[in-house]
């Protein structure tokens, strides 16, 4: 088993603290945020909180998750060893900054988890050496190597789906909820019949969400309408744009 740090303690780092510790690593955390450190620690899991330095000291697999603006103040306090393996989930934060900063680490990679890779089944892109990251959480969680340096960013933009996607569920339960008289089944319903359908699809081949959006809609069927309706109003047209700002604003290109 591992000794795992994490520098920031958030939303993101405290569930994969837990599926580690669970596993059986020894799981250091940062005391930022105390709060949720110590509730880490109260969780009877064998998690540590500890300064900073000292979580370096204590890990060899480091985590960083920081926002990126809190990066920049803490990465010029913390001296690295050459043997550290250091995996960073922070948006915006580029693989050769990263070298430069936690030099002289050279085993450095970089990927975007969502909180319920505590449960298993998470998407992990990862640029940089992947080794830990699938040592870690490969067997619970798929994890997707990426040859491109800078593709990260792009992943990045992509994973803003999500809340687009949780935004069109949330109009259809807002439509349906005061049409059958009972909002908590309208949500129910519509997250279930969601998240049932893609958990027991297969996309892993590029070109099988098309094969499964139009074998749902087939003409003159009630999802061909919503399809025709949203291409209508140019949802799908003008998303490429909309993620091509939201790639750009974290310095990606397109």
């Amino acid at each position: 088993m591992s000794r795992v740090g994490f520098i920031g303690t958030g939303h993101i780092a405290a569930p994969m603290a837990r599926a580690l510790a669970r596993s059986g690593h020894r799981v250091t955390v940062s005391e930022r945020s105390a709060e949720t450190a110590a509730e880490l620690v109260g969780a009877g899991l064998g998690i540590q909180v500890a300064p900073n330095q000292q979580v370096l000291e204590r890990s060899e697999i480091v985590f960083l998750c920081l926002r990126p603006s809190v990066w920049e103040s803490v990465s010029t306090t913390l001296e690295w060893r050459p043997d550290h393996s250091v995996i960073s989930v922070m948006a915006g934060i580029s693989l050769d900054d990263l070298h430069r900063a936690c030099a002289p680490a050279t085993d450095i990679s970089a990927t975007i988890p969502y909180a319920f890779v505590e449960h298993g089944g998470c998407p992990l892109p990862v640029v940089g050496n992947p080794t830990a990251l699938q040592a870690l959480f490969g067997a619970d969680n798929p994890v997707l190597p990426q040859t491109d340096a800078d593709a990260l960013t792009h992943f990045f933009a992509a994973s803003s789906l999500v809340s687009a996607v949780l935004g069109l569920l949330e109009g259809g339960a807002n439509w349906l909820g005061p049409r059958t008289g009972d909002g908590d089944s309208a949500e129910t319903y519509l997250a279930a019949l969601v998240g049932g359908f893609l958990s027991h699809g297969s996309f892993e081949s590029a070109g099988r969400l098309a094969k499964e959006k139009w074998g749902l809609a087939t003409p003159n069927t009630l999802n061909r309408q919503m399809v025709d309706g949203l291409e209508g109003q140019g949802a799908f047209a003008d998303l490429p744009s909309l993620l091509d700002r939201i790639a750009a604003s974290m310095g990606g290109d397109k």
